[in-house]
């Protein structure tokens, strides 16, 4: 089931602005009213690069073999078809803060494809691991795509089998998880996020503060290297995006052919970012809800109040379950996950449907990737938590919470008050002591960036500030709905192709049709 844990925690990754390096010394929990001074977008530069020769490697050290149990297993847990792959360890830095340059630690890559091109692909840290969506995107992908190019997935530092992070403990998940979007006073949340954090602290400890965008940037130079790269050819899906643009701006040298779909947006203002999440994921949900009437799907005529309904439901009687029941925290983090996932959306329906029957065994499975924690699939709320708060430093008080939660529960009625819930997930977490840095992209060679219309994840709005403040990037606009335009948009997919396989820039502002 393709983007389960994107529901809970898109938000906490797309308020920050890129990366922090954090300082030596931990920092204590603090609040604050307020967002960081935002910084100017950078000049735009009017001489453009030439696009980067297409790279084949020379002298690779990594040792692709046959995947482990664990990686299978997993891929088929989200629904990935199965396909022929391989499986590979890059040797990377901790790099913590009080260890700087020290404490090894090992990232998982897979490889899908046999084409002699390798191209990296970096996914959201809250979405499914990188080596899961690498594999799914070489599925929606021509096969002959696939011959010339191969897709190296990364699962990220502290994610899928990258020693992944483990530290809040299961009841405080499941707590953060169901938590009703209606409640009108934040606090317990706020105190629950609080438990989180200093589970983490205590857990953690070097580790804690080397789980940023930063060093993941740094790890993806690594990467190139094992590869035998002289470029680093990738794509980044939406947060992942936000990494290859730190990339961009440390080593500006080493950037190859790369594509942004869905580049979160650059503000440093939580209520801002929320905000733009909150009216996506309604736009999302409207698609949907057309979409479903249209296949005669069974949610009746009316798919939004028929959601509504639901959701008041079960806040008076929760569906019981052996693990997870089902909650209207839950089932509202369900239905923002599959919205998603463009091509998922008949299940989604379905889910929902036997939800309003009863039967809540199927929706309760888009979130029990942030609940759940085994070895076959670590849990995505961790490491999503820990890297998210680390890259922002925005804080806001009990007040100010409780006062947008209730213009943002009326203004937006289906996902309004989850959205507010996301702006407390930061609310009691420490602060690094240094401001977050935005991205400049000065000296890159072209970089196309994707956008689509109705996206729940990272906006169109979002995406295009973002895309105005990069020098080089070509803006391609899908007019669809779900997390992403490459493999759903045959028009997006079809440029990204020509830019990676030939070096064709697409025209500036190009729209590409639902």
């Amino acid at each position: 089931m393709a983007r389960r844990a994107i529901v809970l925690l898109a938000a906490v990754a797309s308020v920050t602005t890129a990366c922090t390096a954090v300082p030596s010394q931990r920092p204590a929990i603090v609040v604050n009213d307020g967002p960081v001074e935002q910084q100017a977008p950078p000049a735009t530069s009017a001489a453009r690069l030439p696009v980067p020769p297409l790279e084949e490697p020379t002298r690779p050290t990594v040792s692709w073999a046959d995947c482990d149990a664990v990686i299978k297993t997993r891929m088929s847990t989200y629904g990935v078809p199965e396909q022929s792959v391989q499986c590979a360890r890059v040797q990377t830095m901790v790099d913590s803060p009080s260890l700087p340059g020290r404490t090894p630690m090992r990232l998982t890559v897979l490889k899908a494809g046999t084409g002699r091109a390798p191209i990296v692909v970096v996914s959201d840290v809250q979405g499914e691991p990188g080596t899961v969506k690498a594999a799914r995107l070489a599925a929606s992908l021509p096969p002959e795509f696939l011959t010339k190019f191969s897709l190296i997935g990364v699962d990220r530092r502290g994610s899928g089998s990258s020693e992944p992070i483990r530290c809040v403990q299961d009841d405080i998940r499941s707590d953060i998880v169901d938590a009703d979007p209606a409640a009108e006073d934040l606090e317990d949340l706020l105190d629950v996020v609080r438990q989180a954090g200093q589970q983490c602290i205590i857990s953690l400890e070097n580790r804690l503060y080397a789980m940023d965008t930063w060093r993941t940037a740094a790890d993806l130079e690594k990467v190139r290297e094992a590869l035998g790269l002289q470029r680093l050819s990738a794509i980044g899906i939406g947060e992942g995006s936000r990494v290859l643009g730190v990339y961009g701006d440390r080593f500006p040298d080493r950037v190859g052919r790369m594509v942004y779909d869905g580049l979160p947006d650059p503000s440093g203002d939580s209520l801002v970012t929320m905000e733009g999440a909150a009216t996506g994921a309604e736009a999302a949900f409207a698609e949907f809800a057309k979409d479903c009437v249209a296949r005669n799907c069974p949610l009746g005529a009316d798919p939004r109040q028929t959601f509504l309904d639901l959701v008041r439901k079960l806040r008076a009687s929760p569906i019981p379950s052996v693990d997870a029941g089902l909650t209207a925290g839950s089932a509202t983090r369900a239905v923002l996950t599959g919205l998603a996932n463009r091509s998922g959306w008949p299940a989604l329906a379905d889910a929902m449907a036997k939800a309003r029957d009863n039967d809540g065994t199927a929706l309760i499975k888009y979130v029990k990737p942030l609940i759940d924690d085994s070895r076959e699939q670590p849990t995505a709320l961790d490491v999503a938590l820990v890297t998210g708060c680390n890259d922002t430093k925005t804080r806001l008080a009990l007040e100010r919470l409780n006062t947008t939660g209730k213009e943002w529960r009326a203004r937006y009625p289906l996902f309004g008050g989850v959205m507010a819930q996301n702006l407390v997930l930061c609310s009691a977490w420490s602060v690094a002591a240094q401001p977050p840095l935005s991205l400049s992209g000065r000296g890159l060679p072209p970089i196309v960036v994707l956008s689509t219309a109705s996206d729940p994840v990272t906006p169109q709005p979002g995406t295009q500030r973002s895309a105005q403040q990069l020098p080089s990037a070509v803006l391609v606009s899908w007019q669809g709905a779900g997390h992403g335009a490459l493999g759903p948009s045959p028009c997006a997919t079809d440029a990204v192709r020509a830019f990676l396989g030939d070096g064709k820039v697409p025209a500036a502002g190009t729209a590409c049709p639902p």
